[in-house]
């Protein structure tokens, strides 16, 4: 049996303006937005952090994510906050973050070169000039290989964290975020975790309709992801191959799960959400196109099915490929009619249909713009909570989305249903003892003379 879905908060400072910058334009704009923030104080009866209030936090993942993320922590109207140290494995990521966060909020960056770590092992430093019990925040915004062992760090520190998605890249590291957030509540520590349509307030709103009874009972979830995005290409023979596979990590299993995990964990977990249940099973066919010249590990073609256990099917359409239908969204239907749930690139694009129609000429309920967006709202709930000591942490959740996630891929790689109770249960690892890499480890997996990396072949390969 699957264990139910458990309550979500509601978003924060719902008359607030959306900041219109997504996390993914961060690196892109930053340079050219203006200084300052929209931070305002507010009145505190409960405070974790030191005596002028400031929350302090550790940026693990320097990417457009991790830099993305840092900005909404600073737009919250439940701040202050700063920034006192950053991590990444690569410095000219860090620099570039560095720079464009300055550049952008100067006033809330206090992270001098002694504060800036680079490395294998630069995470661990910069974790540890948090303060125990402080209510400072780690943020895991690197790569879902090395989640669990950050997270299992933090909150053995004593600091409150947000993780970014996805999680975890096979079933062991589920099972170690899943017991690190049991730790955290037995601390009373926060943690966050970054898949924020769950903080969308437009979504909220169909989620209580459905609840109750507004399309009847759900019959089928089906969500898109349809885009082209690009392969890979060979590795350049100046660029060591440990680097090359972490630097490209949505092409390496071990690194990052694969770019269906990375990306579409979203969509599975609105399709959970949307049914209040975890699936009991998930079957799947994927492939490459005949031309393919990628040299990553991924596929470009995903059908996912997964069955809950009343026998209701959730789908999930991908496809990678350039000129070909595109399409990013999630519909449910139920017995007297259909609905949309999210709009592109996570937009809270959220309808009623007078009937299965899911067409712009047949929209029974519309809701209104979201004032800001799910970004900045799950950074509002978690700096509230912080605040105000109130619960929150999502590690459990987040880490079974993350299941039913690997649940779909290992379908599609192995060609075979797989269950969940098989999913959670399965011992197999990517890259057994990530947390002990070095510059000097061997690369976990070894390109052929082509310079192409291994490729999920149904009926023969493994992950589960």
């Amino acid at each position: 049996m699957t264990p139910p879905l458990t309550p979500q908060p509601t978003a924060r400072n719902p008359t607030r303006r959306r900041t219109g910058l997504s996390r993914r334009k961060f690196m892109v704009h930053g340079s050219q937005a203006a200084a300052g923030s929209a931070l305002a104080s507010v009145a505190l009866p409960f405070v974790h952090a030191a005596e002028d209030n400031t929350i302090q936090l550790a940026l693990i993942g320097c990417g457009g994510r991790g830099s993305g993320a840092a900005a909404d922590a600073f737009e919250s109207a439940h701040g202050p906050v700063k920034l006192v140290a950053m991590a990444d494995f690569f410095e000219d990521r860090l620099n570039r973050s560095y720079q464009a966060l300055r550049e952008r909020y100067p006033e809330r960056l206090d992270v001098p070169p002694d504060r800036r770590f680079v490395g294998m092992t630069a995470w661990r430093q910069a974790i540890d000039c948090l303060r125990p019990g402080s209510g400072d925040i780690a943020m895991l915004c690197g790569y879902a290989g090395f989640r669990p062992g950050q997270l299992e760090y933090a909150v053995s520190r004593g600091v409150n964290v947000f993780m970014e998605k996805s999680f975890a890249t096979d079933p062991p590291g589920v099972r170690r975020v899943i017991q690190a957030g049991a730790l955290a509540a037995q601390k009373s520590l926060k943690v966050a975790a970054g898949l924020q349509c769950r903080h969308s307030r437009n979504r909220q709103e169909l989620i209580r309709r459905i609840r109750a009874g507004d399309l009847g009972e759900l019959q089928l979830l089906r969500a898109y992801r349809m885009q082209a995005c690009g392969w890979l290409g060979p590795r350049p023979a100046d660029t060591p191959e440990l680097h090359w596979q972490i630097r490209n990590f949505v092409h390496f299993y071990w690194v990052s799960g694969g770019l269906f995990a990375e990306m579409n964990i979203h969509q599975i977990d609105e399709l959970c959400w949307l049914k209040d249940a975890w699936p009991v099973s998930a079957h799947g066919v994927g492939g490459r196109a005949a031309h393919n010249t990628d040299c990553g590990q991924g596929l470009d073609s995903f059908t996912v099915e997964w069955t809950f256990a009343d026998g209701t099917k959730a789908f999930d359409v991908v496809r990678w490929l350039p000129k070909c239908h595109t399409e990013f969204a999630t519909y449910v239907h139920g017995t007297r009619c259909a609905a949309q749930f999210s709009g592109p690139i996570h937009e809270g694009t959220v309808h009623i249909y007078k009937d299965q129609r899911c067409q712009p000429t047949n929209i029974a309920w519309r809701a209104a713009p979201e004032p800001v967006t799910p970004w900045q709202a799950e950074w509002d709930s978690l700096l509230a909570a912080i605040r105000h000591d109130l619960p929150h942490n999502e590690a459990q959740r987040a880490a079974y989305a993350n299941l039913a996630d690997i649940m779909g891929r290992a379908a599609v790689h192995m060609g075979r249903v797989v269950t969940w109770d098989e999913a959670l249960e399965s011992p197999f690892q990517f890259c057994p003892g990530i947390d002990q890499l070095t510059d000097q480890s061997p690369p976990p997996v070894q390109a052929d003379p082509r310079g192409r990396y291994p490729v999920p072949a149904p009926g023969q390969w493994t992950e589960l």
